[in-house]
């Protein structure tokens, strides 16, 4: 047992305890302004993000509109009718119509369509005091009804200006005037670590305010959108805040709130952004022209690795790999080539294939550019007039499907850049399948999703206007031959297109 064993010991243990007591009771009024200063600091913190929720909530209103969209759904698959259960008179009796296993192949090539409207709500802020609002596309694009809520309440129908779907950027307008708006900051000088602060509707409940920092910049292959440079913040944003302002420290827009990963619906401390730069450029071509038009070089990319890196003899994996030229396109005219890696675009190193693209799209068509490829382990500039970019479905070919793949009994789409990188695929040219049903000519030759269909026939196809395009060649009682894919190895698979039943 530890013990003080003299007099003097004792004394000297006394005193030492006075003096840690003087020394604490000297250093209190220390201690006490610094936890004062804190507070301070904590208060005047608090007091910035309510001036700021003061002065900028006046311009951010909610929004609600009717989604509109076609629902397209073949009848059930009629195997699985097969259970006695669902016999003609219980069909004959709850819909009214035959049993689809007496006619499977008339089920199959006739889909059903209908129009379905979906009420949609989220935010959105003036951006001028006469009324126009920007927005993001999925809230208000192919959208009826778009009413806006403003700050005193007032309910107001708001017209569509432009969206684009490509950024997920939209611009509406009411008839108002002498609105308040916010001003627009400059996106690209936004640090990471920053205050910021979102304003809006999650859940319905209007004029929410929330604060956090910006975790990162730049964030893409998100999959959200074509164009991605997201600013990444933890500033709680839910369902409904979609089109809302990020804000900074000065009260000015630095973004557009816009999506959230999450695993549960809610807010998981991970929102993305639309930067208000990349904004800016689009709402002004909205407010103009009514749409956006985008600079267009007509190639195919793939990422530049460090093993194919390797492989082309490089010592940077920083780039972005031609993997097809569009014929008669801007970039073939300028003898861009298969292969080539391109390293710097106007003066800059590229990154990869979506900072190139994004790049491109920034840009107006008659743009002259200069590109720096990498070719044979040689470095060339190559100067390209930059064409004007085809709408969507025209370059990725979209199209009807006919009723030849509904009688074969599959589905397929577009191969994009994110599809090809997770199924081990080389490129984008070809189509995926996504959906084989049960049973079907497809099914029994062993065709099944996630598989890339690249030739039907002789015919080397680039998406579905081309596959389709061929496949509607192909009469019933034919045999086509597909050759497909699964990113390791290549087969031919042959289909025959069924006879019609006879009555």
């Amino acid at each position: 047992m530890l013990g003080y064993q003299t007099q003097s010991d004792r004394r000297s243990a006394r005193n030492l305890l006075i003096c840690v007591v003087l020394i604490l009771f000297s250093l209190s009024p220390v201690i006490y302004a610094q936890d004062e200063s804190s507070i301070a600091t904590l208060r005047q913190i608090g007091t910035a993000f309510s001036t700021i929720a003061d002065k900028t909530s006046p311009a951010v209103v909610g929004i609600k509109a009717d989604k509109v969209y076609t629902q397209r759904s073949s009848d059930m698959p009629y195997w699985f009718f097969d259970d006695p259960f669902f016999n003609d008179d219980f069909f004959e009796r709850f819909f009214g119509r035959p049993n689809p296993r007496q006619n499977p192949q008339q089920q199959q090539k006739q889909p059903r369509e209908r129009k379905v409207v979906q009420p949609v709500q989220g935010s959105g802020f003036l951006i001028s005091a006469d009324g126009y609002i920007l927005t993001n596309n999925h809230l208000v694009g192919d959208s009826e009804n778009v009413r806006v809520q403003l700050s005193d309440d007032k309910e107001v129908k708001a017209k569509v200006i432009g969206s684009d779907p490509e950024s997920d950027v939209a611009l509406i307008k009411v008839d108002e005037t002498n609105l308040p708006y916010l001003e627009l900051a400059d996106s690209d000088a936004l640090q990471v670590g920053e205050w910021v602060i979102a304003i809006g509707s999650p859940f319905g409940l209007s004029h929410t305010v929330t604060a956090g920092i910006v975790s990162a910049k730049g964030r893409s292959d998100v999959g959200i959108t074509t164009y991605e440079d997201f600013i990444q913040t933890d500033a709680a944003i839910n369902p409904g805040n979609s089109g809302g302002p990020l804000l900074n420290l000065d009260g000015k827009a630095v973004g557009i709130n816009t999506a959230i990963v999450s695993r549960s619906g809610g807010n998981m401390g991970i929102g993305l952004a639309i930067p208000i730069n990349m904004a800016k450029s689009i709402y002004e071509q909205l407010m103009s022209e009514g749409k956006v038009v985008r600079g267009y070089l007509g190639i195919s990319l793939q990422d530049l690795t460090p093993e194919l890196a390797e492989n082309f003899g490089l010592k940077q994996s920083e780039g972005a790999i031609v993997t097809s030229v569009v014929d008669d396109s801007p970039a073939a005219k300028a003898d861009v080539k298969f292969e080539d890696v391109i390293v710097e675009f106007q003066g800059k190193p590229v990154t990869d294939s979506r900072d190139l693209m994004k790049r491109v799209a920034l840009l107006t068509p008659g743009t002259k550019v200069e590109l720096v490829v990498v070719r044979n382990e040689k470095r060339e500039t190559i100067e390209v007039e930059l064409g004007e970019r085809p709408k969507p479905d025209e370059m990725r070919g979209t199209d009807e499907a006919p009723a030849t793949v509904y009688d074969l009994g599959f589905e397929v789409q577009n191969l994009t850049s994110d599809m090809a990188e997770r199924l081990g695929v080389e490129g984008t040219r070809g189509v995926v399948v996504v959906d084989v049903r049960r049973g079907s000519p497809a099914d029994l030759s062993g065709i099944e999703a996630g598989l890339v269909i690249t030739k039907v026939g002789k015919v080397d196809i680039a998406n579905t206007k081309e596959f389709y395009s061929e496949i509607k060649k192909v009469k019933k009682g034919e045999t086509v031959v597909l050759l497909v894919t699964d990113g390791q190895q290549r087969r031919f698979v042959t289909l025959e297109v069924p006879e019609p039943e006879e009555d």
